[in-house]
C-alpha cells in the first residue's frame, strides 16, 4: 500500500499541473483577445473618423467660368488707392471704404451670414509663385470689412454678405487694391510672350476675368508670365477646410 501511494499523488499532481497549465492558457488567449478588441476599436474609430472628416471636406467642382453681366462698369484706374506698380502687394487699407463705395459693396461692422461662400485663389507672376495677404478688405482700427475678404494666408477668399448678390473676381482684387484687368494685374500688363491668363477649376477663363462670379469653393488660378513660367500643372482644384 505504502509504494502505491507515492504513484498516485505523482499522478495527482501531475494532473494538477496539466490543468493549471491549461487554465494558465486559456487566461492567456482571453487576455490576448481582450487586448486586440482595445487596439482594434480605437484604430476603427480613428480610420471611421477620417473617413467622416475626408467625406466632409469640400472639394472644387470641375465646372468653367461664369461671368456676371451687366451692373456698373469700374475702371480699377480710378479707384482710390489702387496699386499700379510691382510687388509685392499689401492690403491697401487707408482708402478702403471709398473703393468699397465706389464698387457698390457694403461697409459691414461684421460680418455677414445670409450668404456666406469660399473660394480658393493662387497667384503666379512671372514663374514666383505670390502669397495672397491676410486681413484683404479688413480694417480692424475702424471697425468694419468687406463682404469679400481674407483672414490668412492661405488665399481662401471669404465672400460673408448680409444680402444675397453675387460677388466679382474684379471686385475682390479693388477690394485688395490691386489694379486687376484684362490685360494688367498690378503693375504687370500683357507685352510680347508675357500675358495675363485667369483660370477657373482648371479651364482658361476666355471673358472678362473681372467678371468672373465668385461662387463656392472656386480654385482661381491668376497666371501672368511667358509660356514656360507658367505652373505646371494649373492648380484646378482645392480641398477646402471642413465646414468652408
Amino acid at each position: 500500500m505504502s509504494s502505491r501511494a507515492p504513484g498516485k499523488r505523482a499522478r495527482r499532481e501531475e494532473a494538477r499541473r496539466r490543468r493549471l497549465e491549461l487554465q494558465r492558457k486559456l487566461e492567456r488567449r482571453t487576455r490576448l483577445r481582450r487586448l486586440a478588441v482595445r487596439i482594434a476599436i480605437p484604430i476603427a474609430l480613428v480610420a471611421a473618423g477620417l473617413l467622416a472628416l475626408n467625406l466632409t471636406r469640400s472639394h472644387s467642382p470641375a465646372t468653367a467660368a461664369s461671368y456676371v453681366s451687366g451692373g456698373p462698369t469700374v475702371d480699377p484706374a480710378s479707384l482710390p488707392g489702387i496699386r499700379t506698380g510691382p510687388l509685392p502687394w499689401a492690403p491697401e487699407i487707408p482708402h478702403l471704404q471709398d473703393r468699397l463705395r465706389a464698387d457698390g459693396l457694403q461697409v459691414l461692422a461684421q460680418e455677414g451670414t445670409v450668404l456666406h461662400i469660399h473660394q480658393h485663389l493662387d497667384l503666379f507672376v512671372n514663374g514666383r509663385r505670390v502669397q495672397v495677404p491676410a486681413d484683404i478688405g479688413i480694417d480692424a482700427s475702424a471697425g468694419f470689412l468687406s463682404p469679400i475678404h481674407t483672414h490668412d494666408t492661405s488665399g481662401v477668399i471669404h465672400v460673408e454678405s448680409p444680402v444675397v448678390r453675387k460677388f466679382t473676381l474684379g471686385e475682390f482684387f479693388d477690394v485688395w487694391g490691386v489694379r486687376f484687368t484684362r490685360s494688367c494685374i498690378g503693375g504687370y500688363c500683357s507685352s510680347g510672350d508675357r500675358t495675363l491668363t485667369v483660370y477657373v477649376n482648371g479651364h482658361v477663363a476666355t471673358g472678362d476675368p473681372r467678371r468672373i462670379e465668385l461662387t463656392s469653393h472656386e480654385e482661381i488660378a491668376v497666371v501672368y508670365g511667358t509660356p514656360g513660367q507658367a505652373p505646371n500643372p494649373i492648380p484646378s482644384s482645392y480641398t477646402f477646410p471642413v465646414g468652408e
